[in-house]
């Protein structure tokens, strides 16, 4: 795993100055710390900074092909890459190293933008054909690795973080308040809007197309679900277990493959200890295992079970403990990673959690994301089916009245519109984050937000989806909101590649996602049984009492991390009525009310509410001194990655048009 930086020209063949490349490196050099590549042509340039863990002697970034007409440079990890090389040897096509980088060159050669839809595994990547003079960038079907570009100067720039652009010295950080309304609807980051102007994220299971100066993008993947009725069911239980733990296994199998230590994240819950089960099965021993330990800090502590799962399997186990503090001492470092708010509390432990990987001597991680999406783990979903089997979903007037109890003036500004005709499980919890913006929004920010609608921009078929099972209605949008634009954003890809890690998903294989896509939907939620189907597969390689454990979802408190007595001096500075009329987006008068009733507030629908949104408040805030200049706090602000920079030099390879030649320097 790596990360990425590049400019294309969208108005001639303009050489993009070496330095400003290197600049943009440089502010991602956490991604890939072992070395650094720059290739740079009339018109294009691209760079990589690579975190070694195939072939650690070779691999070395920005790659080519034999002629040297195609380039690449690449992010991620193919988890089939033996069968790739071998097919692409029997085509012809000379490969001279075991760093899976290498195969894109050649099998874009063959397939051009077919490419992405051949490739297995999680990847951001930038390709130029110097034949055609066309550039494409293309991220993986899940949404694991990030890729943002923006459009500035004539020039299409494109990087693995917001901050490599920043780091360009062409683009001005500028706040998109819609993509920070998008937050205060759906509690996570945008697949496609950031919350910086004019810089978008291409969405996951898409590719951008650069020819001629024009700009495309194309899809090349969707989830998608038999119509209802129509799904794929089994004589036998045992039947549908048997699939679906042989691609399990072999999802498993082929991420554990690495010139680097591997370790697995565990927590109390199935997911993770189902990984750790048939990791260590698969490996042969068992590996260490890492896990959170939360002190007063949050509802679920889940040390006990975790280190009663670990002894079962014999794994070795690191424990990283957190109380409120810490997660709020955290909150800075985070909020710099994430480019964003975040209000999981618990991605300020996964932070930690990632650096005590990094400190153990551990790259590679193996984690359980995904499962829940696929087999519906998430309480809302067993919510949903009681509001169904009652038969009365919550109409608009029901809503109205509940929402009506928690403040009785004004326009509420609910987002009433169902997604795309259909109200899935989680969008009550969306209105109940989104009507918090009714005590916190400045007028200000109203006017801005105007009529958007957020839920408009989720990148769902709506005639497909009606066509399907009301909860794989349900589980595409989690797949499409909560997966990409938190699970596997701050809580993951953010969070481990601060730390110079890696995270390998395993319930995200393409093969068990489609599976998972197709079968009986009883096998997800059979009555109130979450994830049926992992639980009869848990049976066979775990204890019963870990296969019957209930789901708990890892949170630490909300605002309660902020406004314990005990937090940290900055929070009060975010939230003075200074720094909430400095940027704009918060009421003043309305923030301290909020403050006034969480406290008094005893746990209540009401104090959830007041909880989602004072956590989002400071989020924002913080966001906004890290990224515009400061003023707000006494806290650190983001430097334009001179500290970055600053770190010790490591080997750069430069390639220009003028010398094809790799040439390897010190700088």
């Amino acid at each position: 795993m790596c990360g990425i930086a590049g400019a294309v020209d969208l108005v001639g063949r303009r050489e993009f100055p070496v330095g400003r490349l290197r600049s943009m490196t440089n502010a991602i050099v956490h991604r890939g710390p072992d070395e650094e590549g720059l290739h740079v042509e009339p018109g294009v340039a691209l760079g990589n900074r690579r975190l070694a863990i195939v072939d650690l002697e070779h691999g070395q970034q920005p790659m080519c092909n034999e002629t040297h007409d195609v380039w690449v440079a690449y992010e991620g990890e193919l988890y089939d890459p033996q069968l790739r090389r071998s097919e692409l040897e029997s085509r012809g096509h000379v490969l001279k190293t075991r760093c899976d980088t290498e195969l894109w060159p050649h099998a874009y050669e063959d397939r051009g933008s077919g490419v992405f839809e051949w490739a297995r595994g999680q990847f951001g990547v930038s390709i130029w054909d110097r034949r055609s003079r066309t550039l494409s960038l293309g991220r993986d079907r899940a949404g694991i690795v990030p890729l943002f570009y923006t459009e500035v100067d004539g020039w299409l720039l494109w990087c693995s973080e917001v901050k490599g652009l920043l780091a360009s010295g062409l683009v001005e950080p500028k706040p998109d308040r819609l993509g920070l309304d998008y937050f205060f609807h759906t509690f996570v980051l945008g697949n496609s809007r950031t919350c910086f102007e004019g810089v978008h994220s291409l969405p996951p299971g898409h590719f951008l197309e650069v020819k001629d100066g024009r700009v495309t993008r194309r899809r090349y993947w969707q989830l998608d679900f038999p119509d209802a009725g129509d799904e794929r069911r089994f004589a036998d239980v045992e039947q549908a277990v048997d699939e679906y733990e042989g691609l399990l296994r072999g999802a498993v199998k082929r991420r554990l493959l690495a010139d680097v230590p591997v370790c697995c994240y565990i927590s109390g819950g199935l997911d993770s200890t189902v990984l750790l089960g048939l990791s260590s099965q698969e490996n042969g021993t068992p590996l260490t295992a890492y896990t959170i330990g939360l002190d007063n800090s949050g509802p679920n502590d889940e040390r006990g079970q975790a280190a009663e799962s670990a002894g079962l399997v014999g794994a070795p186990l690191e424990t990283v403990t957190m109380q409120s503090r810490d997660i709020a001492l955290a909150y800075p470092e985070l909020v710099r990673a994430a480019e964003g708010p975040v209000l999981d509390t618990s991605a300020g432990c996964t932070l930690r959690l990632a650096q005590a990987v990094r400190r153990g001597g551990h790259v590679v991680s193996l984690t359980g994301e995904g499962a829940d999406e696929a087999l519906a783990g998430y309480v809302w979903f067993k919510a949903d089916r009681i509001v169904r089997a009652t038969g009365r979903p919550l109409n608009a007037a029901t809503r109205w009245f509940l929402f009506s109890q928690l403040a009785g003036r004004g326009n509420t500004h609910l987002p009433w519109k169902a997604v795309h005709g259909t109200r899935p499980a989680q969008q009550f919890t969306y209105e109940l984050m989104a009507h918090s913006r009714r005590f916190l929004y400045s007028p200000g920010m109203w006017e801005s937000v105007g009529d958007y609608r957020p839920l408009d921009e989720l990148l769902l078929d709506g005639d497909r989806m009606r066509k399907w099972h009301p909860l794989n209605r349900s589980l595409a949008v989690a797949s499409e909101v909560m997966l990409p634009g938190m699970l596997l954003a701050a809580k993951g890809d953010r969070a481990q590649k601060n730390a110079s890690t890696e995270g390998r998903f395993p319930f995200l294989d393409e093969s068990v996602v489609d599976f998972c896509a197709t079968i009986d939907p009883r096998l997800k939620l059979r009555g109130f049984t979450d994830k049926y189907l992992l639980r009869r597969l848990a049976a066979r390689v775990l204890p019963k009492q870990i296969a019957r454990r209930p789901k708990t979802m890892f949170r630490a408190n909300f605002s309660g991390t902020f406004l314990d007595p005990n937090r940290p001096e900055w929070v009060d500075q975010l939230l003075s009525d200074e720094s909430l009329r400095a940027t704009g987006y918060f009421d003043p008068e309305g923030v301290r009310q909020a403050r006034d009733q969480q406290r008094a507030s005893r746990r209540s629908f009401k104090r959830f509410v007041l909880d989602m949104g004072l956590t989002g408040a400071v989020a924002t805030q913080l966001w906004h001194h890290t990224f515009f200049g400061g003023g707000l706090a006494d806290l650190p602000t983001w430097d334009g990655g001179k500290s970055e920079s600053s770190r010790p030099p490591q080997p750069t390879t430069v390639v220009t048009d003028r010398a094809r030649e790799r040439v390897r320097v010190e700088v």
